[in-house]
């Protein structure tokens, strides 16, 4: 089967038979994102991004997300052809991109690898095409653009043809509205003019196409919405600290071990072993103290292998003098480092731009060991459908606990503290994002996830009212509580996947009870404290204090029997900018005062007599921080606070 054609509809029924069964695949991840621009773009197409949505418990300005439109638009224009969110549509309008994918890795596999029917279909059964391929978030489209950028742009190169050097510039700027790492592209398809010698002006001058596309984009936002997308972006990693060092470890780490799973390890150790004695003596040295990072080998022998495949690539491309072998091992080093300096999370989705030419270098050099390469794209199919399954299991616990709840959230004003697909098909029913500042009501239900909280602040006493587990029939985690596996973010592990039977999350709805104060002073240690806090404080801390998690923290209080001061305590540790504190009774300002620097206070009022039997206390801060690994905004330390 030799003709582009047979092969092109092999690759094209492989896609349709990997996302056939997962057209109902629920809403998950960060497309809940994506969808409210797509909402907002109903009413302004143009600007889709300046949309404003909850976001860990903080209204955000979607000019700061770290993606450009494209996907946003694509969801708008499915939402007004449609008129609503049906997942079964969606994601069929999206196989589209898979099928961009697929011919475009088609088409290089044809150009580099003596096997491409085989390279093709390993890259299509890798997990992470797999089970990303099933999303509506960004990274399908930023691929399909991005592979079909690079095909046309290296067939326009062999064959000095403009119609396709046209056609790669606007696949590059397409990839480039999806995705700020398009910017790749320039130093990677540089590399290809350079191994070829090219001196043609023009495709040296294609290669600003994925520059000039995102500073167009800049350009344009700024002049309509007054802000450079680029430099929110910025601000929000620097108030949420995602590029502090920590996350860039993890990020290093993770990227390692992911890079081991875009081939089954088993291919990628026999297509890569051929590298120095000493480098592999490193390597070994290096996983054998990895193991007093996570003891698991699902974690340190991936990590083995991926520091194998970046090892043998280096190598190859230094000694190398095969241009094709050589371009292929530099695409692949280039973007890899580039995700190494510029992400954060670790995820294996940020991989699946090279997932095509590693695919293509097994295949080149397992050529004459066809059975192999067929076992493994048998083998990571089989990983990939579980792995898939198993995430449709869990976001789909989420739908079902949501409709179970319609009637109740149509009765009462509800607040999802969570995010993710439970947020989606709850507000979808008519609730709410619980925000820092949000101050619930007696009567109100409260829908939780334990896994994705963010919160965290007592909202007074609740009465359960269901409770879910979220489980899976198979033994595969990509993200859930107790679970080490790295593939969504490398803050909740470095494994590529885990093995585990325990809960993926634990979901409940519940009522939030009438208070009935019964303290006119309450210490944050108080076994009544529930009942008394009604928003902006943490949980207690070690036994005897609790941070504000908001710049207003507001509890209910006893009334005393006769005139008292108000008055809270509270400690202003060195780190926290808080310096300017007032303290409400009601809507009444009774304190007030500017504190020098970190430290104990007390800020007290005059003696007073509220006028009911219970009484709204609010602590005001004028300024809140964030450290790392917590998303509260954090004000001061509160020991107490009330009438004594």
């Amino acid at each position: 089967m030799k003709s582009f054609r047979a092969q092109a509809l092999v690759c094209a029924l492989f896609v349709l038979a990997l996302r056939l069964p997962f057209l109902n695949e629920p809403i998950q991840g960060d497309e809940v994102y994506y969808l409210a621009g797509a909402q907002y773009a109903q009413t302004d197409p143009l600007h889709p991004h300046r949309a404003h949505y909850a976001f860990l418990g903080d209204m955000v300005d979607m000019r700061g997300h770290p993606h450009p439109p494209l996907n946003t638009w694509t969801l708008a224009g499915l939402l007004a052809a449609t008129g609503d969110i049906r997942e079964p549509v969606y994601h069929s309008a999206y196989m589209v991109f898979s099928l961009i994918a697929a011919l475009a890795a088609l088409s290089l596999a044809r150009r580099f690898s003596p096997r491409p029917l085989s390279a093709a279909l390993l890259f299509l059964a890798a997990p992470v095409f797999v089970v990303n391929g099933t999303t509506l978030e960004a990274d399908l489209p930023f691929l399909a653009f991005w592979l079909a950028g690079i095909a046309l742009f290296v067939y326009a190169i062999d064959a000095r043809a403009w119609a396709p050097l046209a056609a790669s510039v606007a696949a590059m700027a397409l990839a480039s509205l999806a995705a700020f790492q398009a910017v790749a592209l320039v130093p990677i398809l540089a590399t290809y003019l350079l191994l070829r010698r090219s001196k043609w002006f023009a495709a040296w001058l294609a290669l600003l196409a994925p520059v000039a596309t995102l500073g167009a984009w800049q350009l344009w936002e700024r002049a309509a919405t007054g802000a450079l997308p680029a430099a929110m972006l910025q601000g929000y990693l620097t108030n949420y600290g995602f590029q502090r060092w920590l996350f860039k470890m993890q990020n290093a780490a993770a990227l390692t071990v992911h890079l081991a799973w875009l081939v089954v390890p088993a291919l990628a150790v026999l297509a890569f072993f051929r590298v120095s004695r000493w480098a592999i003596v490193a390597i070994a040295l290096v996983a054998a103290g990895l193991i007093y990072v996570d003891p698991n080998p699902l974690f340190w022998l991936s990590w083995a292998i991926g520091a194998l495949v970046v090892a043998a690539c280096v190598q190859t491309a230094v000694q190398t003098k095969d241009r094709d072998e050589r371009f292929l091992t530099l695409w692949t080093l280039l973007f890899f480092t580039l995700a190494l300096v510029v992400f954060f999370a670790g995820s294996a989705r940020y991989l699946l731009p090279v997932a095509a030419p590693l695919a293509i270098l097994v295949s080149r050099r397992l050529a004459d060991r066809p059975a192999w390469l067929s076992v493994g794209v048998g083998a990571g199919l089989a990983l990939g459908l579980a792995l898939a399954a198993a995430n449709y299991q869990h976001w789909n616990g989420y739908r079902q606990f949501v409709a179970g709840l319609k009637p109740e959230i149509a009765r009462a004003r509800t607040w999802i503290d969570g995010e993710w697909a439970l947020r989606f098909y709850a507000e979808s029913e008519g609730g709410l994002p619980l925000l820092h500042s949000t101050e619930p009501r007696p009567g109100d239900l409260i829908l939780t996830s334990e896994l994705g909280a963010f919160t965290l602040q007592a909202n007074g006493p609740r009465r359960l009212l269901a409770e879910k587990q979220i489980a899976s029939s198979l033994p595969f985690r990509l993200i859930g509580l107790n679970s080490r596996s790295g593939y969504s973010t490398a803050s909740a592990g470095l494994r590529p996947f885990d093995i585990s039977t325990a809960p993926i999350d634990r979901v409940r709805a519940e009522l939030v009870a009438e208070r009935q104060p019964t303290l006119s002073y309450l210490p944050m240690d108080a076994r009544e404290a529930d009942y008394h806090i009604v928003s902006g404080l943490g949980r207690v801390e070690s036994g005897t204090w609790r941070w504000t998690t908001a710049q207003r923290a507001l509890v209910a209080l006893k009334s005393p029997s006769h005139p008292l001061p108000l008055e809270a305590s509270v400690y202003i540790p060195e780190n926290a900018p808080a310096r300017r504190l007032r303290l409400l009774a009601g809507n009444e300002v009774v304190a007030e005062e500017t504190l020098p620097g970190p430290g104990e206070y007390t800020l007290r009022s005059q003696p007073f007599q509220p006028s009911s039997r219970f009484v709204s206390v609010t602590l005001e801060i004028d300024r809140t921080f964030r450290v790392t690994g917590d998303d509260r905004d954090l004000g001061v330390v509160l020991k107490g606070v009330g009438f004594r």
